[in-house]
């Protein structure tokens, strides 16, 4: 029994625990990031700028679920049928089982459901359906809200897996109604920088499951990519020789992450000072500079300085902080830091560096990839035996040890194990 009519009241202990199971859609890190795969009966929302390759996502879990014998259909409010042939092809063999239908009237979907049984439907996009019985154009608050809920109401009847695609404006919210999230059992987020090619799949919101998995994607040619290990993608490219360098270990949702952190200062002494900062908070970043102006006599505001975070990850997360202070002040002084260090930690106005969740996560995942010291908060935990850790309490205590495991010419300063720490410049300038 999987439950009663709507308003009759059931045991609870009788409610079938299996009508909630999911059915892996064949896309390995999407089922990673839905626990298992899409329940059947369910609405799902999937969003993201345009243009990141929410549809690409999406054809691909259509043409795999319907290679594992299930049926599965597209409801392409957007491109016409021709349109999604042609790109179907350049993702694999397109199996029988797989239909489109064409169109913007959200009752085509429905009588296609009721006409070909599919076990997934994907709706492409809610901002180009139009229900007919209700007033307004496309993308419109009434209109999103309506075929927003005439899809949850086809999934809960008919009984497939349904997925709407949403667009989200440049700001990033959802283009439409906040409240289309409320509507829907999961809420999907697919990110990346469409100049790059990394991909994030992140829960925001889901019913039957946690929200902590992400799954990671590259962009090619012939469609997403699941990478199963990133750390040759985002640091590949890296030259750790070149001042304003950092590297730290992000967590998207319970998945680490080790990106590299960039930092280019230029122009001192040319005019009022400038912050560009690309895949960083600006306001953090704006904090972050005025702390270690006025905690570690780090000066930059005299010319322009520009941070980011590279391969299109967005770092926006306070563990980011000691990181991007570090790289800010490499450039700053044009010393390069050690090419095996990895930091994490949240500064505070006060410059005290503090702890942030899931060290032992970022630890491991740093020692994978072959750093070796970690410069990290004062009270975090012992980590791998291959990693040494340098625990401080403040940005300038952080700074004395990061330039201190190099000397000017970049070698290993033997005098740090005996304690003899090169001091900062300007240590007076602490407040």
């Amino acid at each position: 029994m999987s439950g009663g009519p709507p308003g009759e009241p059931v045991s609870l202990a009788a409610v079938d625990p299996d009508a909630a199971r999911p059915v892996p859609t064949g896309v390995a890190e999407m089922d990673r990031v839905l626990a298992g795969g899409l329940v059947p009966g369910s609405l799902t929302l999937v969003y993201g700028e345009p243009g990141v390759g929410k549809s690409t996502l999406l054809l691909q879990v259509l043409l795999a679920s319907a290679s594992s014998g299930r049926s599965a259909l597209l409801a392409s409010a957007e491109e016409s049928t021709s349109q999604v042939r042609v790109r179907a092809a350049r993702l694999g063999p397109i199996p029988p089982s797989l239909f489109v239908v064409g169109g913007a009237d959200v009752t085509l979907v429905g009588e296609a459901v009721a006409a070909v049984h599919p076990d997934v439907v994907v709706a492409d996009s809610v901002q180009a359906l139009v229900d007919p019985e209700v007033s307004g154009v496309p993308g419109t608050l009434a209109q999103v809200r309506a075929c927003a809920d005439r899809l949850a109401q086809l999934a809960r009847r008919e009984g497939p897996a349904v997925v709407v695609v949403g667009h989200v404006t440049k700001e990033g919210g959802l283009a439409g109604p906040r409240a289309l999230e409320h509507l829907v059992d999961t809420v999907l987020s697919f990110e990346g920088d469409r100049h790059h090619a990394l991909r994030l799949l992140r829960a925001v919101k889901h019913r039957f499951g946690p929200t902590g998995e992400v799954g990671l994607f590259e962009m090619g040619e012939e469609g997403l990519r699941a990478v199963a290990d990133p750390g040759p993608l985002l640091l590949g490219d890296r030259r750790p020789e070149v001042p304003g360098s950092a590297v730290s270990a992000l967590l998207h949702g319970r998945r680490p992450l080790v990106v590299e952190i960039q930092a280019l200062a230029y122009g001192a002494g040319r005019g009022s000072a400038a912050r560009t900062a690309q895949g960083i908070d600006p306001r953090r970043l704006a904090s972050l500079v005025a702390v270690l102006e006025c905690r570690a006599g780090v000066v930059t505001a005299s010319g322009e300085l520009f941070v980011s975070a590279t391969a299109g990850v967005r770092a926006v997360e306070p563990a980011t902080d000691l990181p991007v202070s570090l790289a800010v002040a490499s450039a700053a002084q044009g010393l390069a830091l050690p090419a095996d260090l990895i930091s994490f930690g949240e500064i505070g106005l006060a410059g005290e560096v503090r702890q942030v969740p899931g060290a032992d996560r970022r630890l491991a995942e740093a020692a994978r990839l072959g750093f070796t010291r970690a410069l990290v908060p004062a009270s975090t935990a012992e980590g791998p035996a291959a990693l040494a850790l340098f625990r401080v309490g403040t940005l300038v205590e952080a700074l004395d040890v990061a330039f201190g495991l190099t000397d000017r010419a970049g070698g290993d300063v033997p005098a740090l194990a005996t304690g003899t720490m090169p001091s900062w410049p300007n240590p007076a300038a602490i407040r």
